[in-house]
C-alpha cells in the first residue's frame, strides 16, 4: 500500500489542525510534494544539516519538524545560511519537509500535556485559551428532516461541548418561500407562495471543521437552496490554548519538587527563583518561551510556574508568591519527537518511523 506525504499531513493536521498555528508561524509542507511516496520518517525538534544528512543515511524521505527551518519568505536560495543550505539539500536529495509547531502546543493532546504525563499531573485547564475557535451553526430543516441533518451535523464533528456530545438547540417554526419558473421546491409548487413547518437547528463547532460541517449540512439537507448562517463566537473552548494547570499527586517541598523534575524530565540542571518555603501542589507550565505566563500562573495561585526562556529580572517578578522554574527550551519540548512517533506509529503501522538521534539544541552546559 502505498503511503504518501498527504497522507501523513492529513493525520497531522487531524491531531492538530494547521487553523490553531500563530499567523506568524511557518508550518505544513514547506519543501517537497504531496504526491510523493513516503519511504522512511524521520522526527526531529530542530532541523539542521546534521539532521537532514542523518535522514539521508536512514533513507527517510521525509522529514517532520517541530521548529520551523524559516519564518520568513526566501527570496534565494544560495546557501549562505543554514536554512537555505538545508532546503537546499533536501531538494536535491528528495527529501520532503513536514513542519508542526504552534498548532501543535495549543491542543490539549500536544506539547504541555504530553510533559504532564511524565510528571503525573491531573490537568485542570489551560492558562491561555485560544480565542476565536468556536462558531455557531443555526439551520432551518423541515421537521421531517430534522433528525437525519441534525445526525449529520453531530457525525461531522459539531455539537461538542467539552464532556458533552450531541449538543444542538431546536425549536419549531414555520419558513416560507415562493419560487420562480426554475426552482425545483420539494415542498409546494413554484411559482406559489408557500409556508412550510421546519426546525430550526443550533450546532457549535470548532472553526478547523467549517468545510466539514458546511459539507455534511448540504448533503443531508432536502432543499434545493440550503438556510443556514454561520457566527463567531466569543466562547472559549477550555481545551484548545497555550500552557496548563494541573495538580501533583502529592505535595512536595520545593527543594524535593525540583529533584522529582528533574529525574522525571532528565534534565541536567534547573535556574528557578529563590524558595519561598511553601508546599508545591498546583503547577502551571508552559512549554518553549513562557516567560509572558508568569503574572497570569501567579493570579491562577499555581505554587509554581514551569517554563523556559526567562531573563534576569524576570525571577524577581516572583514576589514570594511562586516558585519560577526555568528548565531551558530544548528540554521543554524534546518530548515531542517521541509524542509525534507514537501518534504516527500507531496510523501507518507499514513505514518506519524514527526519532532523530541529534542533541540540537545550540545551549551547551559547563558544570
Amino acid at each position: 500500500m502505498e503511503i504518501l506525504v498527504r497522507d501523513i499531513a492529513k493525520e497531522l493536521e487531524g491531531l492538530a489542525p494547521i487553523e490553531y498555528a500563530e499567523s506568524y508561524d511557518n508550518i505544513g509542507l514547506i519543501v517537497g510534494s504531496y504526491d510523493q511516496k513516503v519511504k522512511k520518517i524521520l522526527i526531529t525538534l530542530d532541523l539542521t544539516e546534521e539532521v537532514l544528512s542523518e535522514s539521508i543515511n536512514k533513507k527517510c524521505n521525509l522529514i517532520i519538524s517541530f521548529h520551523p527551518i524559516f519564518l520568513q519568505s526566501i527570496k534565494s536560495l544560495t546557501g549562505k545560511n543554514l536554512s537555505e543550505r538545508v532546503v537546499i539539500s533536501a531538494l536535491k536529495n528528495d527529501v520532503s519537509i513536514y513542519v508542526i509547531h504552534t498548532n501543535l502546543d495549543v491542543i490539549w493532546e500536544g506539547s504541555t500535556s504530553y510533559i504532564s504525563k511524565f510528571l503525573q499531573l491531573n490537568r485542570e485547564k489551560v492558562i491561555f485559551p485560544k480565542k476565536g475557535t468556536i462558531r455557531k451553526l443555526t439551520t432551518y430543516v423541515p421537521v421531517s428532516y430534522a433528525d437525519k441533518v441534525r445526525n449529520s451535523l453531530f457525525e461531522a464533528g459539531a455539537g461538542n461541548i467539552s464532556n458533552y456530545s450531541r449538543c444542538s438547540y431546536n425549536f419549531d417554526g414555520f419558513g416560507s418561500f415562493m419560487g420562480n419558473e426554475n426552482s425545483k421546491p420539494l415542498f409546494g409548487k413554484k411559482g406559489d407562495f408557500h409556508m412550510e413547518k421546519e426546525t430550526c437547528i443550533n450546532v457549535v463547532f470548532p472553526f478547523h471543521k467549517l468545510n466539514i460541517i458546511k459539507e455534511a449540512l448540504f448533503k443531508s439537507h432536502p432543499y434545493e437552496e440550503v438556510s443556514y448562517e454561520i457566527y463567531n463566537i466569543e466562547n472559549i473552548n477550555p481545551y484548545i490554548g497555550i500552557g496548563i494547570i494541573g495538580y501533583l499527586l502529592e505535595e512536595m517541598n520545593e527543594y524535593d519538587f525540583l529533584l522529582y523534575l528533574k529525574n522525571r524530565m532528565n534534565l541536567l540542571c534547573i535556574r528557578h527563583s529563590p524558595f519561598i518555603g511553601r508546599k508545591i501542589r498546583k503547577i502551571a507550565m508552559i512549554t518553549g518561551s513562557g516567560r509572558f505566563g508568569i503574572e497570569t500562573a501567579i493570579k491562577e495561585n499555581a505554587h509554581v510556574f514551569i517554563s523556559s526562556d526567562f531573563k534576569y529580572h524576570d525571577f524577581f517578578k516572583s514576589e514570594n508568591k511562586i516558585l519560577i522554574v526555568d528548565i531551558g527550551h530544548y528540554e521543554s519540548e524534546k518530548f515531542n519527537k517521541n509524542l509525534l512517533k507514537s501518534f504516527l506509529d500507531k496510523k501507518f503501522v507499514h513505514i518506519p518511523i524514527y526519532e532523530s538521534e541529534i542533541h540540537t539544541s545550540p545551549v551547551k552546559y559547563f558544570y
